[in-house]
């Protein structure tokens, strides 16, 4: 049966959406402890992650995922009652548990084969951790195994009464026996809303919270529960009121409701009178001794059912109290004081500060980006066939063009901005490859994130996972040195990779680095001779020694491990990188380390461009790479060499190519007097001047990508369509400045006499 006909599947579906979020602060907090934080409150965020999607999993009846994550957070638990301390030793456990949780998660939304070795080797490592306890903790759990069965309700109330009238306990009148100095006592009403249990939530694990915390006495409230023939699975008419014996605050005690704030009516009640070792308390006045939080968390309700009775629980609090109210006494308040009386608890709700979300399926923003692009081209159209029309520049018409080119500007922006992700989710998927790469190879590495915030689009994160792997994996592997190695040559034991995000010149740079011992350039050359790769008598740069790295079949690897050996993987990191429009590079220092530095697109969908004129052609540059024009005079010009030229530009040289040349549209310009050159900056803040015939335009253009059947020529990154349904062809002005330094040898020239390009 397709989940469409399941009311459960979108249930599921949010939990597992939940379960990704939850995850990502799972990691986020054992980063943060394993960068030497031990504040509590990020060991609860751990302990709570994990907690969480233990609850949301019982209610599925995802049982191998329920115990896995009870093993996980028993032992959170223990550190968080600072019973056992976060040392790196553990911290690594919890770094494999929190990968396999992942791994379960996965596992469990796709209903794929379950690991049962690896969960057995993780929970015998717990139970490690754990010690003595462990025999009997794996005991207590098989006996709570129906604790995470679906829910069922049962109305039979009848607990065994010969009579079969309902419950007969025995009267003992057993005096109130008051609470051990150091604890207090509180009495807790607790209304799910419906929304509670839409949303895939479940009572019970609250109130198994509670029941750890101290002596608790639940008490289950049928007031509102209506006939049998009233009933409705949809409505909520349960509601507890718990006494509760224990140390904790007011805050621990919120924080166990946290996860459904905005799902249900919550009024904590603290009792302070049952106190009897100090006679002054007890001869005090009654205003004194009591102190009452409320909470109300829920929206108004939905079923039409009144509101809890909240004197019913202060009266339980105080049984003493005389019949005329207290004058310090706080009742129940409406729901708009409700924030008044949180921020008085001492505890805000964080719920008060979060933003609302809200989930849209992915195709609907395709759809949606597919029609700003439709609309980007007919404001193109429009603006050429008013432009054609010799209007005045004052005209109503074309002052009505320009508003509504602001407006579809702005609504381009918008749209770009709900597809932008932040990287961070990709950077933590690194974090795991670094630590099974570094335990496959034996080497202790530790990755270093910067820049997690930077926001590229969704499908660029989605297409970098595979290329990030392979350049991590290979940092690992070949650009680090063993402890020995590297305790030789003075450097620190472990190992560092870097992967750092920042956007640079209108795009998004994403640096891969390493501090080991570079690349073997002559190893390299030799391997790349011996393959048949290059001639043996060729001479290369050190640039195009690193370059080979991205050849087919290329690997430096001696035996074939599970990481590398078999010569794929770099040459399948550039083809990743350029489907995207992308560049990737290599820098390399010996003894020091190596850099691969990635440059994408901020988004595949539309850019601002520069429409230029070469040889008849119409041309589109990315305008972020523009930063300036120039006219020549033949002054301006000189000839480096034969085929090589560079024009003045204030203080320094930069080299100059003719546009048309390199792309085969025509000769080499001659005569330089009068040509229109831009000046083009490139990521590492290097320039060169490219030789055009004239500007057309600048304005927005939709991104068209070119179909695999296509061949991929150098410097072409895409297509687009024109305001007069012109295709024209959108350049990568640095492939194509690559391309022509290496022809020309004109790097080296640059390089040779200063000159800043």
């Amino acid at each position: 049966m397709s989940d469409t006909n399941d009311p459960m599947a979108e249930i599921r579906a949010s939990f597992f959406i939940e379960c990704e979020e939850l995850l990502e602060a799972l990691q986020d907090g054992l980063q943060e402890l394993y960068d030497g934080a031990d504040d509590t409150e990020t060991i609860n965020v751990v302990f709570r992650a994990v907690h969480s999607i233990k609850g949301g999993a019982g209610a599925f009846g995802l049982e191998a995922l329920v115990r896995f994550a009870h093993r996980f957070e028993t032992v959170l638990d223990e550190v968080r009652a600072g019973r056992m301390t976060a040392d790196p030793d553990a911290l690594k456990v919890f770094f494999q548990c929190a990968d396999h949780l992942s791994d379960l998660v996965r596992i469990s939304r796709d209903a794929g084969e379950l690991p049962e070795e690896r969960t057995n080797e993780l929970l015998g490592s717990l139970n490690g951790m754990l010690g003595e306890d462990a025999a009997e903790e794996e005991a207590e759990e098989e006996d709570e195994d129906i604790d995470f069965q679906p829910a069922t309700l049962s109305l039979d109330m009848d607990f065994g009464d010969d009579d079969g009238d309902g419950l007969a306990l025995p009267d003992l009148d057993l005096p109130d026996i008051p609470p051990l100095p150091g604890q207090n006592q509180y009495t807790i009403t607790f209304k799910p809303e419906n929304e509670l249990y839409e949303t895939g939530n479940e009572p019970f694990h609250m109130l198994r919270a509670l029941d750890d915390m101290g002596e608790c006495v639940v008490t289950c409230n049928l007031d509102n529960l209506p006939d049998l023939e009233g009933l409705s699975p949809e409505n909520s008419c349960l509601s507890w009121t718990i006494e509760l014996t224990s140390a904790v605050d007011v805050a621990e005690i919120e924080a166990a409701f946290e996860f459904v704030e905005g799902l249900c009516s919550l009024e904590i009640v603290q009792d302070e009178t049952a106190d009897d070792t100090d006679p002054e308390i007890n001869d005090a006045p009654v205003e004194d001794v009591q102190e009452t939080t409320i909470i109300d968390t829920s929206q108004e309700p939905t079923d039409g059912s009144p509101p809890l009775p909240v004197d019913t629980a202060t009266e339980t609090a105080a049984p003493e109290l005389p019949p005329e109210p207290a004058k310090d006494i706080k009742p129940a308040e409406p729901k708009s004081s409700a924030p008044a009386a949180t921020a008085k608890s001492g505890a805000p709700s964080p719920a008060a500060a979060a933003k609302s979300v809200v989930r849209v399926d992915l195709d609907r923003i395709e759809r949606l980006v597919n029609l700003v692009g439709e609309l980007v081209i007919n404001q193109a159209m429009l603006s050429q066939s008013l432009e054609s029309s010799g209007l005045s520049p004052h005209s109503d018409a074309m002052n009505g063009l320009e508003e509504f080119q602001r407006l579809t500007r702005d609504i381009q922006d918008s749209v770009m901005m709900i597809r932008a992700q932040p990287v961070k989710s990709l950077f933590q998927r690194m974090s795991r490859i670094v630590r099974e790469a570094s335990a496959s190879v034996g080497k202790d590495v530790r990755l270093h994130t910067e820049g997690e915030n930077t926001e590229v689009d969704k499908t660029v994160i989605e297409r970098l996972a595979d290329p990030l792997t392979h350049m991590i994996r290979n940092a690992v592997d070949h650009g680090l040195e063993t402890s020995e190695e590297r305790l030789a040559a003075g450097k620190p034991e472990q190992g560092r990779v870097n992967l750092i995000a920042a956007h640079r010149s209108g795009r998004v740079v994403i640096d891969v680095s390493d501090d080991g011992g570079g690349i073997n350039r002559e190893k390299v050359l030799q391997i790349a001779i011996d393959k048949g790769l290059i001639p043996e008598e060729a001479t290369l740069s050190d640039s195009e020694i690193d370059n080979l790295l991205f050849l087919p079949g290329f690997s430096t690897a001696s035996v074939v491990s599970d990481l590398s050996g078999r010569g794929v993987g770099m040459d399948v990191v550039r083809t990743a990188i350029q489907a995207l429009g992308g560049r990737i590079t290599i820098s390399s220092t010996p003894g020091v380390g190596t850099t691969f530095s990635i440059s994408l697109p901020l988004t595949l969908a539309v850019l601002d461009g520069m429409v230029v004129q070469v040889a008849d052609e119409t041309l589109v540059l990315p305008l972020n790479v523009v930063i300036e024009t120039l006219t020549l005079t033949n002054k301006d010009v000189e000839m480096v060499r034969p085929g090589s030229f560079v024009v003045r530009v204030r203080s320094g040289f930069v080299p100059i190519f003719d546009l048309g040349k390199e792309l085969g549209y025509r000769e080499s310009v001659e005569d330089f007097e009068g040509c229109v050159v831009l000046l083009i900056a490139h990521e590492d803040e290097s320039h060169a001047a490219l030789i055009i015939d004239s500007i057309q335009d600048q304005r927005q253009v939709v991104i068209k990508g070119l179909d695999d059947s296509f061949y991929r020529a150098p410097g072409i990154a895409a297509a687009t369509i024109l305001g007069d349904g012109q295709i024209a062809l959108i350049l990568d002005t640095s492939d194509i400045i690559s391309n022509a330094m290496g022809s020309t040898g004109t790097k080296g020239t640059t390089q040779s006499t200063g000159i800043p390009a």
